[in-house]
Parts: structure tokens; sequence; C-alpha cells
């Protein structure tokens, strides 16, 4: 069966469009009748419609019999690891802007529910109330400070010593990573902590680095440390005010944890790949998406995943992605390095991204026959990965090679190619 409502990461869109307390409530209802009854952990970020739909999210579980447990604002990875045993739930758009919101699931595992699961849920979603004096709602208090000594006393180490700009986005970790860096002994600037419900991920955090670019300069800062709206993403942004990407920072924890192997998703840069080589380091490439590499991840049984997008998986003392564990792993990982240093055994390819608008996005036969014999041609010193949005009618283009010129004469070929055969 088709999902209508679950995209890529749970159910999400525009607050009063697609996205409403009805809907959210039946979510409530179907996934707890899923689960069988069961307790439901729920978190949710800063943007307004939050409250709101946490009611409405809660109701419907109580409305099945189950046990709601409200954590308030809590950051997503705190949510997977709280929901042992039940289900967790987050209200959360994640890096989204603030107009949106939806809900994302995790099972007690901290597992992200499969195709299967969203299938099963969705047909629950019209289903009446069910043992209904037996639900309840009540708050989980001790949410936040379970969640921060948990990470602190797994992934923190002495960062005496150490000037880092924090952007939480005006999300999630607004009030919980600052003190995490602060108790850890860095010198501490931060940004991004005064949430007001309307902006969350506007002008910053990790998707969009310029006003800690900025502050890392104009304040001399050892590094600076960006978080998207619900915590589960961080990119990094050296000394020089040089942005650095998932790959970049997967490849310095590679190198520091000793890992055997990684997961990556097909957009992760070539000089990842050729640096893991070097070290004899396996790499294991998924399709796009943090699930599909959490998912590889323990099928393989490694322990170390991440995606360019900031999305860092070490599951030694962890069960899903998170970025305050990540960031703290990458402090820990200078041994007295600049951050430039460090990342600096990367050497990354130019790439050259381009979403292009199309009729159909079935790739035809002839585009898939033109990226094959162009990677084939590049024997490794470049590439071409030509594929359908998942959730747009856009075809996305990214080509890589040795340099810029080259990057960008495959890109308008392969661009010009789509538009020519889809367009």
């Amino acid at each position: 069966m088709a999902r209508r409502y679950f995209g890529t990461d749970g159910v999400r869109g525009v607050v009063g469009d697609s996205v409403t307390p009805q809907l959210v409530e039946r979510l409530g209802r179907a996934a707890a009748l899923w689960m069988e009854g069961s307790g439901v952990v729920i978190g949710r970020d800063t943007r307004g419609s939050g409250p709101e739909l946490e009611r409405a999210f809660s109701t419907g579980v109580a409305s099945a019999g189950a046990h709601a447990l409200l954590a308030g604002v809590l950051p997503t990875p705190a949510v997977a690891l709280l929901a042992t045993p039940g289900l967790g739930a987050v209200i959360s758009a994640s890096h989204n802007p603030p107009e949106y919101n939806g809900v994302k699931f995790f099972r007690s595992d901290g597992s992200k529910l499969s195709d299967a699961d969203e299938e099963a849920i969705e047909a629950l979603l019209e289903s009446p109330p069910r043992n209904e004096d037996a639900g309840q709602i009540d708050d989980l208090e001790v949410a936040v400070d379970s969640y921060l000594d948990h990470v602190l006393e797994r992934f923190g180490a002495d960062l005496e010593g150490l000037k880092i700009g924090v952007d939480c986005a005006n999300g999630a970790y607004s009030r919980i990573a600052p003190r995490a860096f602060a108790d850890l002994g860095a010198e501490v600037v931060t940004i991004g902590v005064e949430p007001d419900g309307s902006n969350i991920n506007v002008g910053c955090g990790a998707t969009d680095l310029r006003a800690l670019q900025k502050l890392v300069l104009e304040k001399g800062l050892d590094l600076g440390i960006a978080f998207d709206g619900d915590g589960d993403r961080m990119l990094a942004v050296d000394g020089n005010g040089e942005a650095l990407d998932g790959d970049q920072i997967e490849a310095v924890l590679a190198l520091d944890l000793g890992v055997d192997r990684v997961a990556v998703t097909t957009m992760t840069n070539l000089g990842f790949h050729r640096l893991m080589a070097e070290h004899g380091i396996g790499v294991i490439t998924t399709d796009v998406g943090d699930r599909y590499v959490l998912e590889a991840l323990r099928e393989t049984g490694a322990v170390l995943g991440g995606e360019q997008s900031g999305h860092i998986i070490y599951l030694d003392g962890h069960v899903t992605g998170d970025g305050l564990a990540a960031a703290l792993l990458l402090c820990n990982a200078l041994h007295g390095r600049t951050l430039a240093e460090a990342a600096g055994v990367m050497e990354r390819f130019p790439q050259v991204k381009e979403n292009v608008e199309v009729a159909r996005r079935e790739l035809s036969d002839g585009l898939r026959h033109e990226v094959d014999r162009l990677n084939e041609a590049l024997r490794g010193r470049g590439r071409v990965l030509v594929r359908p949005s998942g959730t747009e009618p856009v075809i996305r283009v990214l080509a890589e090679a040795e340099t810029d010129e080259e990057a960008a004469d495959l890109s308008a070929r392969i661009t010009a190619l789509v538009v020519e055969e889809l367009g």
C-alpha cells in the first residue's frame, strides 16, 4: 500500500495545510493502536505550533488506551534514548522553516519505523477511540537531566581551554547544549538560543552557518558547532571560519575512534572514500537518508555512520544519531590540533549539485546509460549521480571531479540531458 502521509522521515508539512491537529490526533491514536497500548514518550522542538500538536497527539494516544508521557521541549535523540520500553514520538519538522511541523517516530531500540510499519499505522488512521478509560497523559519531569547525564558521561571529556561558539538554531538544544559544553570546562559563546516559536532554523543553525562563521571570526574562537532545530544534525566551523560538512566530521571521527567500517550515503564525497581506503577502513554505501545509514549499521554491526548534511551516528553508547554527542566526539578528537588541522586529512572533491524541475521523475534508459558511461570513463577521478526526489517533482543531479571546472562541466552535461529526456 502506498503511503499517503509518511515521507522520508515521518509525517511533515505546513501546519494548517497538510499537517493539522486533527491529523496529528489520528496519528497518535493509530500509533498507539499499532503498538497495542504500550507507553509513548513525546518530545517536541520549539515551533509555535508544537504545544497544540503535542496536545493533539497525546490525546490521540490516550484515546487508544495507552500512556502518553510528555517530555516537553527535547532534542530528537533524547526521545530515542528515553523511549524504552515503548515508542518515541517527536513533534518536529527538523531542519525545515517554522511554518512546518510534523511527527517522527522511534522504536524502543532507537530505530526508525520501516515502510511497512508506516503503512500499518496509516491503515489505522480512521480507527475510532478504543479503551479510552485506560488512557493516561502525564509529564516526564526528568527527561532533560536524564538525557544530559547520559551524553556527558558517555561522550564527554575535559574541554578546558577550548573556546567554542554554539549555535542552537533557536531549537531544542537552546538550554541544553551550552550547559553541556560549559560543564565540561569549555568557554562558550552562544547564538540561536532565544526561541520564540517563530525563529527556529531562521538565519541560524546547521542549515545556515553564516552567523556562526561570523561569530567565530569576530570572537577569535577555536571552533563553532551548529545544530538543527531538533538536534539530530550537527555541522562545524573551524577557527578560520571555514565550514565543515558531515563527510569531513565523519572522517575525523573514523580515524580517531579506530573503527574498521563506516556507513555513508551515495552523496558522500569521493575524498572521504579515498581517505578510508588509505587507512583500510571499509565503507558501506546506502541510499540518502539517515534511517538507511542506521539500518546499515545495525545490519552489519558497524558503529559509525553519517551523512554530508550533518547526521552523525555513533552506536557505541547510543541508539541513533545525536548532534550533541557528535559535537563532543569531534572536540575530543582534536588532541591539541586545530579543527582545520584535524579536517585537513581529507581532501574534498569539488561537488556541483542541481535540482532540475521535470515533468516526470522516472529516469529514462537513455539517461541511465549516459550516467553509467560517464562514470565508467571517469574511473574514480569523478562521478555523476542522478536520482529523483522523494518529495518534489525534481531530479537531483550531483557532479563531482578533481577540479571545479570539471565538476561544473559534468553537471551542465547531465542537467541538459535530464531536461531533454524528462522535462
